[in-house]
């Protein structure tokens, strides 16, 4: 009867003693929890009064902040939809550049480039930084660049100075009085001939007449001044086309410069929106035949 009562004794006395340590060592963590709480406590009415004191200090934390908000509200405007507008600082140089050197581009780029170069006859250096502001442009908007200069071959040939008859002017053939608003952030309608800022203002236009469309090729259809039309005089097909012809050069394929395009119906009243020459040797490729109603979709759209 003696042996079961000791076991006993020795667990009460081993509970005990495990109780009484827990709970010193609980006690010890409050005391220390509690000591690191004042002391940071401390540490930031230091930095508080430190901060009060010292205005270059307070005006940095506040411009930091300031940055940080900013970048927050470019990527929530940024995922609403792209909006054209000018580079920061660090790449503002980069913007008002009108040429790069096709070597500075990735294989895929200058791949790009180069066959755009021949095909329509252009310099090399000039389209290159059209093909590099295409990618950019293009993953801000999350539109293929492929598509975005496809556009610009079939609208203008890649002149930037090309004007419709209904006053489409540029590269991406925007009607400027229509989309001024758009340029004010460049510095007003003159930009529509820089030809870095027309296809930023012309993405943003795609962009616009695609949502509205609920889809690319009905999107084409409007950019092209043909939404209420039957159909689009072939202009959807013949960017699609060329787009298709872009996209086999950036992976690699050979691509004749001299491949076809399909023909462009007569469906529309106005002649083209960009009446670029053909290039003399490839007679085969049809810059811009296909046409625009007098009243373009892009004046709708902007009401």
């Amino acid at each position: 009867m003696t042996e079961p009562r000791w076991w006993l004794r020795m667990a009460q006395a081993a509970q005990r003693s495990s109780s009484i340590f827990l709970r010193d060592v609980g006690n010890g963590l409050l005391d220390v929890s509690h000591n690191m709480l004042a002391l940071v406590g401390l540490l930031v009415v230091a930095l508080i009064i430190f901060a009060a004191g010292r205005a270059d200090l307070r005006e940095s934390v506040e411009q930091q902040a300031f940055d940080w908000l900013q970048q927050r509200h470019t990527a929530r405007a940024e995922e609403a939809g792209y909006v054209a507008g000018p580079d920061d600082a660090d790449s503002a140089a980069l913007a008002r550049a009108l040429a790069t050197d096709p070597a500075a581009l990735n294989r895929q780029q200058a791949a790009v480039a180069s066959w755009l170069s021949r095909r329509y006859r252009v310099a090399p250096e000039p389209v290159a930084r059209l093909v590099q502001e295409a990618w950019q442009v293009g993953q801000r908007a999350r539109l293929d660049p492929t598509l975005i200069l496809a556009i610009v071959a079939i609208e203008s040939s890649f002149n930037p100075f090309a004007q419709s008859p209904v006053g489409a002017q540029g590269l991406m053939q925007v009607m400027t009085r229509v989309h001024n608003d758009k340029y004010e952030v460049f510095g007003g309608k003159l930009a529509a001939f820089d030809p870095v800022t027309n296809l930023r203002v012309g993405v943003q236009v795609l962009k616009e007449c695609i949502a509205r469309a609920g889809g690319l090729e009905a999107g084409l259809k409007f950019y092209v001044g043909s939404g209420n039309a039957e159909d689009d005089g072939g202009y959807a097909a013949r960017v699609l086309a060329e787009q298709h012809h872009l996209t086999r050069v950036a992976a690699g394929q050979q691509v004749s410069v001299t491949v076809t395009l399909p023909t462009a119906s007569v469906a529309a009243t106005a002649p083209s929106a960009a009446s670029a020459p053909v290039p003399p040797a490839e007679a085969a490729v049809p810059p811009s035949a296909d046409a625009r109603p007098s009243v373009p979709e892009q004046v709708a759209l902007a009401r």
